[in-house]
């Protein structure tokens, strides 16, 4: 079991960066894959980043590739993604999620369906 909470969200103007914050209890982030996803009002949840931790590997969906970075501290059992360039349709709620590591890869875990656990989301808005 672990639990996820976001934070670092808010109002930010177009071409601004954010860094949201995913603080996880429970294991260590070896154990997991991790991922980031939005959803903007009336959209489905959208994949934005999957990180598998005991390999390095990193994947992003190509609307953010080049502007967000997903990071982490171990010691504090903490993600991170930084947001820079953002855009106004950069704009919804995004959530931390977390599955187990064995057997999955980063790009086989891109659907919403693939994670295990949620955070309660953080609201990123994007003004022009």
């Amino acid at each position: 079991q672990v639990q996820l909470v976001e934070s670092g969200g808010g109002l930010v103007q177009a071409g601004g960066s954010l860094r949201l914050s995913c603080a996880a209890s429970g294991r260590t982030f070896s154990s997991y894959v991790m991922g980031w996803f939005r959803q903007a009002p009336g959209k489905e949840r959208e994949f934005v980043v999957a990180i598998k931790w005991s390999t390095g590997s990193i994947h992003y969906a190509d609307s953010v590739k080049g502007r967000f970075t997903i990071s982490g501290d171990n010691a504090e059992n903490t993600v991170y993604l930084q947001m820079s360039s953002l855009k106004p349709e950069d704009t919804a709620v995004y959530y931390c999620a977390a599955t187990w590591a064995v057997g999955k890869t980063v790009l086989r875990a891109t659907t919403p369906g693939s994670y295990n656990y949620w955070g309660q989301g953080t609201q990123v808005t994007v003004s022009s």
